[in-house]
């Protein structure tokens, strides 16, 4: 087993599904990646679901005015996670907002550890949840083959902008992760 959490960030329909508004392409790379990475990490895994908020404040209102379609309830099937990872997910965190770095997140991952990322959007909420993790003094790595973004050209530049914060954030693949587990 590796040290460190493995934080599976919002692998549902809703970034899965090709007629999603919020599709991720490479969906399907990403779940084989971290299908790959869930062994090493057994019972220090969680998953993270975003969803929507009961009534959007602030700034979310204007972006619900323009995804009104994701203004739907928490157990609503856009929000699962998909089929392959509905009964792998040991614990599942719900969060309305793009980054999954918070008290519930920071209770799990040990206080000088590791946290390992993997899911999509790269972009989006892997970006959020890396960078304020990072901010907290938590070391992050992040499993570029074992997450996608809203395109390829997105997730590359997320994976760039990532990297610039060495050493608090690492960029790596799945391979380099699972090596360094042995």
């Amino acid at each position: 087993m590796t040290s460190g959490l493995l934080a599976v960030i919002d692998m549902q329909r809703v970034f899965a599904e090709p007629d999603s508004p919020w599709a991720a392409p490479r969906y399907a790379e990403a779940a084989a990646g971290v299908r790959r990475l869930l062994p090493a990490h057994g019972d220090r895994t969680v998953f993270t679901r975003f969803v929507a908020p009961a009534r959007p404040e602030g700034a979310w209102r204007a972006y619900y005015d323009r995804w009104s379609f994701a203004l739907r309830p928490p157990d609503a099937r856009l929000w699962e996670l998909t089929d392959d990872f509905g009964d792998l997910a040991p614990r599942v965190l719900d969060a309305p907002t793009f980054g999954k770095w918070g008290p519930s997140l920071a209770a799990l991952a040990e206080p000088e550890g590791r946290l390992v990322l993997a899911g999509v959007s790269t972009d989006c909420c892997v970006l959020s949840t890396a960078l304020a993790a990072a901010d907290a003094g938590i070391e992050v790595l992040v499993a570029a083959d074992a997450c996608a973004g809203a395109d390829d050209d997105s997730h590359a530049k997320a994976l760039h902008i990532m990297d610039l914060y060495r050493p608090l954030v690492r960029v790596t693949t799945v391979a380099q992760l699972l090596a360094e587990a042995q």
